[in-house]
């Protein structure tokens, strides 16, 4: 098949498609014409002669723009009536109410200053239409608490917090407070003290410079703040009047080395947003916070855009630069574009007011928004992502950002690092770095924050006046002169410690004292003239307790700290009859006396069936045994032990009675020869109870502590000298004098320096903070003076000191030796007698276990039916006779104890049935009858038992029976 071909018309076909096109978007453009429906929104700013109002009106145009762009298919469009507030207050409020009754707008963007806000709120508070403010940032909007409030700019409470991290970051203590007196200047002060106080910070004066002051009244108020110590200066104002008051004080020198100058956000922003090489040299070195706007791509496309159509509308205008709250102001104008999109336009009418025609007023005939309340629901729960990042706002606020840390260098600001609630001052945001900062005077080591004032005004240094203890503080007269010399141990210590300090302190001492020279008061005195500004700071024996530091700072403690106890010492030396018995305890003496004893009859019982030593009759065994344990002490005894039991305890016994009499003996030596002291006292509660009269220094808190524990006010009595102190405890408490003293530390060793011989020092010392010098609150004095007494405590200044004015204290006793007993207790030997007393318990134990396993078969009665009595009657019989299997007798065999041989009592007949060896008791021993069995099956031979006690004696008849008997096993 043939397809015939035409000729293409390309011509047509485009103009064609074309055609089509334009016809379609005409007929779209026609539909959504129809279904567009325009909402009136009001705009207040200051257009005159101000810059941000312009800036702020360009930015929201071109929000409205760029977002209608983006989204052609939302059925609402906001129509902007603009009003010129003409930088007034009232102004503002015309406006406001001019666009709510006669235009009946649905919201307003404005106005620009917080004054102007705090009535314009109320008005749309009345008529339900939400106020939308870009600019208003003081913080006493929100105590309004309208919900039809809402700030699209942040508050400048939130700043105050990144200001005190850079105060606390920097190590300041003090700093000033420079503000408008308007209501934008007012409001952030009570938040701004707040956090400078939780990082102890003090705001000793605030700066209030009317809106209105002259060049004269500025520079009157610089040279007030010359004339004070603090250097670090926060300044919050408009940025008109802060250029003029930072162009002043770079005339007067305020702007050099020394100074802080800090700038809160509304400054830094506008300074920064459009540098004037004019104004940011007057304020080089100084700091900035500005919340801080992430640097993106449509930021930066943004502000190209704007500089452009900026410059096309206003040609007369040179230089202007994008602005945060031109950012805000296109922000806020997105938010509520997106607000009345969601809330709909279903009632975008008034509700007019039903008053009588007589009185009608503006405000009375205002008329209330139907819609309103829609819109601000739609409002807070806006989330989007602006200019200024994630923008959304809580309780009417809009959240809180990140601060950027700015440093004012050249023509411009250096940023240095930023503060963030979380990671608070940060070099980056992803790090913690310290930060670099060229201060005033083009320096880059920290400003102090304070300074000796430059009207050459020295410190005022109260000191005490008292008559005694002068070496402390001593205040001497010229009559002639009528001049004052302060000198003592304190004196000399706060000049060497100023010496340390890092810079100059001029200063000067003025006794605390009456025209006639007389004391004019106490210590606490003394120190309330430093809080009621009197002196600027207090240099004496003066100790730091709580309820001054109430009213002032103390700096490091420059003496040792405490309250001791001093009271007389006697000689314990006592040369007696009974001095013997002292170096032992009691305890110790019976517990010695009952081991000698305890270990006498233990080596009886080991030893009296084995050696012949512990027989004999009972009085002499029981002084053989006594005697061996006791006469360990002194020499070798002559008795022998045999039993390797009574070995191991003599051994032991041994050791137990060397470190007894060595210690006796020492302890004895110690007694009789080195001279002993003892305290008279050596317990607070001893001298409450017998209502004994201590004594304290005159004007003294030690007073309050010994009606605390619970002395009788009547008997406490006041010295002034540290010879009233010696004659006082010489006399005694029955003699019109004392029993102790209580005395702080530095004062006891003062006394005990002249009179150590006499008096000791008793625990325990009840705890105090030693003496320190006193500054008014929050003195930034008080650290440097601190480290430097550090400085001059830890090195051998102090020591020097210490020794010109108190003396060296070598040849004095130490008082604690005193104190303890020379007596030995069983709390030193209590191990030794539990190692002898158990070695002695086991070795009884085994010996008893051996014994009756030995003696079994003797000890079983062959008649089931004896009595216990007799069967205990059978063991001590047994018990108490000699062992004649033991190897001692085995190997002595017939020998007498001397050696001598036995005459040969013959061998006994084999044919024999039995062998019976009768004793006559001799020396104590009782008979005994042994059996032996003879019976063929035996091979045991047949003993002839001998009482060996008779042979030894000539003079004793020998009687010796024999009657056959086999032996029993």
């Amino acid at each position: 098949m043939i397809r015939k071909k035409y000729p293409s018309k390309p011509a047509l076909s485009f103009f064609s498609l074309l055609f089509l096109k334009i016809f379609f978007f005409e007929m779209g453009m026609a539909k959504n014409s129809t279904s567009i429906i325009p909402v009136n929104v009001g705009v207040v700013l200051d257009f005159d002669n101000d810059l941000d109002g312009k800036i702020g009106l360009s930015c929201i145009n071109m929000s409205l723009s760029d977002f209608y762009d983006t989204h052609g298919d939302y059925k609402t469009r906001l129509v902007l009536i603009t009003r010129d507030s003409k930088n007034d207050v009232a102004g503002a409020a015309a406006a406001a109410l001019d666009l709510i009754k006669n235009v009946e707008v649905q919201a307003i963007i404005g106005p620009t200053t917080s004054m102007q806000a705090n009535f314009v709120i109320e008005l749309g508070e009345k008529a339900q239409v939400p106020i939308i403010s870009f600019s208003a940032s003081s913080p006493s909007l929100t105590s309004i608490r309208s919900p039809f409030f809402f700030r699209a700019t942040q508050n400048d409470s939130t700043q105050v917090n990144a200001i005190s991290a850079l105060v606390q970051a920097f190590g300041w203590r003090e700093a000033v407070p420079i503000y408008i007196d308007n209501e934008y200047g007012q409001g952030v002060i009570p938040y701004l003290t707040d956090a400078l106080q939780a990082v102890d910070a003090r705001v000793p004066y605030r700066s209030v410079i009317s809106p209105s002051a002259t060049d004269d009244q500025i520079v009157s108020e610089l040279y007030k703040l010359m004339t004070m110590q603090t250097r670090v200066f926060i300044v919050h104002m408009f940025p008109s009047l802060g250029a003029r008051v930072f162009a002043k004080a770079k005339e007067i020198g305020m702007v050099s080395e020394g100074y802080v100058w800090i700038m809160t956000d509304g400054l830094t922003a506008e300074f920064f947003s459009s540098p004037n090489a004019s104004v940011t040299n007057t304020m080089q070195g100084a700091l900035g916070v500005k919340p801080y706007v992430p640097r993106t791509k449509d930021l930066e496309t943004f502000r190209i855009r704007w500089k452009r159509k900026f410059q096309q509308d206003n040609p007369d205008i040179v230089d202007a630069e994008l602005n945060i709250f031109g950012l805000w102001a296109y922000d806020a104008a997105t938010a509520l574009a997106l607000a009345v999109e969601k809330a709909g336009t279903a009632n975008l009418g008034f509700q007019k007011a039903n008053v009588s025609s007589n009185s009608s007023t503006d405000l009375a005939t205002l008329g209330v928004s139907l819609n309103g309340p829609n819109f601000v629901q739609a409002l807070s729960k806006i989330t989007f992502k602006g200019l200024t990042g994630d923008y959304l706002f809580d309780n009417g606020q809009l959240q809180s950002s990140a601060f950027q840390i700015i440093n004012v260098n050249g023509n411009g600001g250096k940023e240095i690092g930023f503060w963030t609630s979380t990671k608070g001052i940060v070099k980056t945001l992803n790090s913690t770095n310290n930060m670099t900062v060229i201060w005033p005077g083009e320096i880059t080591s920290v400003p102090k924050g304070w300074e000796i004032p430059t009207n050459g005004k020295k410190l005022r240094i109260g000191v005490p006046v008292k008559d005694g203890f002068t070496e402390f503080v001593k205040v001497k007269r010229d009559p002639s002169s009528s001049t004052k010399t302060v000198t003592g141990y304190s004196i000399v210590v706060f000049d060497s410690v100023v010496k340390a300090l890092p810079y100059a302190l001029p200063y000067e001492y003025i006794p605390f004292a009456k025209p006639d020279g007389e004391p004019a008061g106490t210590y606490n005195d003394l120190i309330y003239q430093v809080y009621l500004k009197n002196f600027d700071a207090v240099v004496g024996d003066t100790t730091i307790v709580f309820n001054r530091s109430q009213y002032v700072d103390f700096t490091l403690p420059y003496t040792e700290s405490g309250v001791s106890m001093i009271v007389p010492i006697v000689d314990n030396n006592s040369k007696n009859a009974w001095v013997f018995l002292r170096p032992l305890t009691w305890d110790l003496w019976v517990t010695s006396f009952c081991f000698f004893i305890f270990i006498g009859f233990v080596i009886w019982v080991l030893e009296h069936r084995i050696n012949e030593d512990f027989r004999g009759p009972a009085s002499h065994q029981a002084g053989t045994s006594f005697w061996f344990s006791f006469s360990i002490m002194v020499f070798a005894q002559r008795e022998t032990v045999v039993s390797n039991l009574s070995r191991v305890v003599v051994i032991i016994w041994c050791f137990v009675v060397l470190i007894l009499t060595q210690s006796y003996t020492a302890s004895l030596s110690s007694l009789l020869t080195v001279h002993q002291l003892r305290p008279t006292v050596t317990d607070v509660h001893e001298l409450i109870k017998k209502g004994e009269y201590v004594g304290y220094q005159e004007g003294s808190f030690v007073k309050g502590i010994l009606l605390d524990l619970g002395f009788d006010e009547s008997k406490l009595i006041v010295y002034n000298t540290t010879e009233q102190w010696d004659d006082l405890l010489s006399k005694g408490s029955g003699n019109g004098g004392i029993a102790a003293a209580f005395d702080e530390v530095p004062y006891t060793r003062l006394f005990l320096s002249k009179y150590c011989s006499k008096y000791a020092v008793i625990d325990p010392t009840f705890k105090t903070d030693g003496f320190g010098f006193a500054f008014p609150k929050g003195s930034p004095l008080v650290p440097d003076v601190s480290r430097a007494v550090l400085n001059i405590t830890e090195g051998d200044k102090m020591t020097k000191i210490e020794s010109a004015w108190f003396g060296k204290q070598s040849n004095c006793p130490d008082s604690s030796t005193s104190v303890t007993s020379n007596s030995l207790s069983l709390k030193s030997f209590w191990g030794l007698f539990l190692i002898a007393g158990v070695a002695s318990l086991l070795a009884l134990i085994i010996f008893m276990v051996m014994f009756v396993y030995k003696e079994r078969k003797v000890l079983r009665p062959l008649n089931s039916t004896i009595s216990i009595r007799s069967k205990v009657r059978n063991f001590f019989r047994i018990f108490i006779q000699r062992d004649l299997k033991s190897h001692t007798f085995r190997k002595s065999g017939l020998n007498d104890r001397n050696g001598t041989s036995l005459p040969s009592m013959g061998a006994p007949s084999p044919s024999a049935s039995s062998v019976q060896t009768s004793y006559v008791p001799g020396d104590g021993d009782q008979s005994s009858t042994e059996s032996v069995d003879s019976s063929p099956d035996s091979q045991t031979s047949q003993e002839v038992v001998i009482n060996i006690d008779q042979l030894t004696n000539p003079n004793q008849d020998r009687r010796v029976s024999f009657e056959g008997e086999h032996d029993q096993y």
